[in-house]
């Protein structure tokens, strides 16, 4: 998520049932309860992660397949619901979907619904870490494959982002930036946060940290973190009141998804700044594919394609529910994005 989530469109979803290799060495078969904290060193998960895929006329089985969607008013998130019916169709596999409105109230709700509908295994992708238990026992515990947040107890598995190395990935970016063009005499350092989303804002965060700290220092005097800031409207009203207090040109943004960057450059905007703030993001999504284009000080973001995560939930989930193995950790693929390439990988991007 951004976090996120948020990166990202043209629905490339390739037909279903993946023939899967075994995780590498973090995973050892048994079901995983976190994320790894650790990250590879490439920019996407090794060979031994991937998952080759294979013709959806496979599926031996229909089975009944829970859902429940962050927020389908992110436009990551709707990404991710596009591709999971997709690919849910594709398969041959019933979908019940839930929208829990990135509340915890809906998201109980949710998960009390598809028990009710008999889900055989739910794709869990509701942002409040601290109730996943609660959300589990609602939905009867059934094999759970948690997207982005992780889901104690009831997670089999782990699907979405490497949130260490994708934050890490972006931090170097913007750090290299702020090396290289003020020999990294920058004003502040702002982190804009999801503390909700418990060890993917610890984990992607940190990582923005650990990147940026490849080139320059973040001392304790430059930083500023705003929780709550993954939103669009959030990250506006709480950067518009920073900014009120932070005089200076050489302010870095970084954020967990493109909608937390989308409030700080209409903050940015609004209080005439937009030279003083300098970003790196997120998803790549399309809401923030013109910015990365045409904002010169939008230096890079981290694609996650979540166009793409249905052909990996989808296959996986079934062959769980078939009684076969699957990775503890599937991960997305991660590349850096910034106006040199993105209209290379999205076509699609709207002109300056």
């Amino acid at each position: 998520m951004s976090l996120h989530l948020p990166g990202s469109t043209g629905i490339r979803l390739a037909t279903l049932l993946a023939s899967l290799a075994v995780v590498a060495a973090a995973c050892g078969g048994g079901g995983a309860t976190t994320a790894p904290t650790s990250a590879p060193a490439a920019s996407e998960a090794p060979a031994s992660q991937a998952a080759s895929e294979a013709p959806a006329s496979q599926a031996a089985q229909k089975f009944k397949i829970g859902y429940i969607s962050l927020g389908d008013s992110v436009p990551f998130v709707k990404l991710v619901s596009d591709g999971i019916k997709q690919a849910a169709a594709d398969a041959g596999q019933d979908l019940a979907f839930c929208d829990s409105q990135i509340d915890q109230a809906k998201a109980l709700e949710c998960a009390q619904n598809l028990k009710v509908q008999g889900v055989q295994g739910v794709l869990n992708f509701q942002v409040f870490q601290d109730s996943s238990k609660e959300i589990c026992d609602a939905y009867g515990n059934v094999p759970t494959i948690a997207i982005d947040i992780i889901q104690p107890p009831c997670q089999v598995a782990f699907m979405g982002a490497n949130n260490r190395e994708a934050g890490r990935m972006a931090g170097a970016a913007i750090g290299k930036y702020a090396k290289d063009t003020w020999n990294c005499d920058y004003t502040a350092y702002v982190s804009l946060e999801s503390t909700a989303s418990g060890q993917a804002n610890t984990d992607r965060m940190g990582g923005f940290r650990d990147g940026f700290k490849e080139s320059c220092d973040i001392p304790a005097a430059k930083e500023r973190v705003l929780d709550g800031a993954d939103r669009t409207d959030p990250a506006l009203e709480q950067m518009t009141n920073l900014l009120g207090a932070l005089p200076g040109d050489r302010i870095i943004v970084v954020a967990i998804n493109e909608d937390g960057i989308l409030g700080a450059i209409g903050a940015a905007n609004t209080l005439g700044r937009q030279k003083d703030l300098y970003y790196a993001g997120q998803g790549a999504d399309p809401s923030a594919w013109k910015d990365i284009a045409c904002n010169p000080n939008y230096i890079a973001t981290v694609a996650y394609y979540p166009e793409r995560y249905g052909s990996l939930l989808i296959p996986n989930m079934v062959k769980k529910l078939m009684g076969e193995d699957i990775p503890e950790n599937i991960y997305t693929k991660h590349e850096v994005i910034n106006k040199d390439n993105i209209r290379t990988i999205y076509p699609d991007t709207p002109a300056c």
